[in-house]
């Protein structure tokens, strides 16, 4: 049995001030959905397990431009799929699991947004899921103090409920993990809510919770950052440039 993973890119590029889907702009020399792919293909388990099936969902005007785009990823001999997602990221992942063969048993879910995660990262989530967990994900601590608040009172604010202590929370990234049948079965029991933006689930995970299966989480890292803003594509390009450099000083 085998590792593959779903790669959502039907992501807006609207706050990046592009027309294209956020997956094709180009960053640090390439499309985000093209450094994503990469790390993911490149990552190896302790048990040698890696991604052998890499399928990439889409919005349909631009499958074909996705397809050009990753015909510049080295992909060994994994198999790579382009489909047409979904109105939900819910309903774009479902597509993807939907195009998976059967020999496959573990599966991530990526999102090109996050696409400077590193392999090792994949690594270890692919790491955690074939030790017996049923859904992993990474996440970093939260520095910020948190309070949870209760409605709004207009344009005045919100009153806090309560301040949320630290120590317990994470800030989720992705590539997340499952058992493919746990997957599979949550997205069955949430199928109903997937095609609206207000009901649909915003990580797999959740999912996976609301189906009442326990998920871990592993230490994330900060390269895994969202890129939503020109801000993030700055800051990413700064720290693809560190690792860059550091790798360069290791090989000399």
């Amino acid at each position: 049995m085998s590792v593959a993973a779903v790669l959502t890119a039907a992501g807006s590029g609207s706050r990046l001030g592009h027309a294209l889907p956020k997956a094709l702009v180009p960053v640090a020399g390439a499309p985000l959905v093209v450094h994503a792919a990469r790390a993911l293909l490149a990552a190896r388990g302790a048990d040698g397990s890696r991604v052998v099936h890499l399928v990439v969902t889409a919005p349909a005007q631009h499958r074909a431009d996705l397809l050009r785009a990753l015909q510049v990823v080295g992909t060994g001999d994994a198999r790579v799929d382009v489909v047409v997602g979904g109105r939900t990221r819910q309903e774009s992942v479902a597509a993807g699991l939907a195009a998976l063969g059967d020999d496959v048993d573990v599966v991530l879910v990526h999102d090109a947004a996050r696409a400077f995660a590193t392999a090792g990262l994949v690594a270890r989530v692919i790491d955690a899921v074939r030790a017996g967990h049923d859904a992993v994900v990474p996440g970093l601590a939260v520095v910020d103090t948190v309070k949870r608040v209760g409605d709004p009172h207009g344009d005045a604010g919100w009153p806090v409920v309560e301040t949320v202590p630290r120590a317990q929370l994470r800030a989720v990234q992705t590539p997340q993990g499952f058992r493919r049948d746990v997957l599979v079965r949550a997205h069955a029991d949430g199928a109903g809510r997937a095609g609206d933006e207000a009901t649909a689930a915003s990580d797999d995970a959740g999912l996976v919770e609301d189906a009442g299966a326990a998920v871990w989480v592993v230490a994330g890292e900060e390269a895994a950052a969202k890129i939503t803003t020109p801000r993030d594509v700055a800051v990413a390009e700064l720290l693809h440039g560190a690792r860059s450099g550091a790798r360069a000083d290791e090989e000399a």
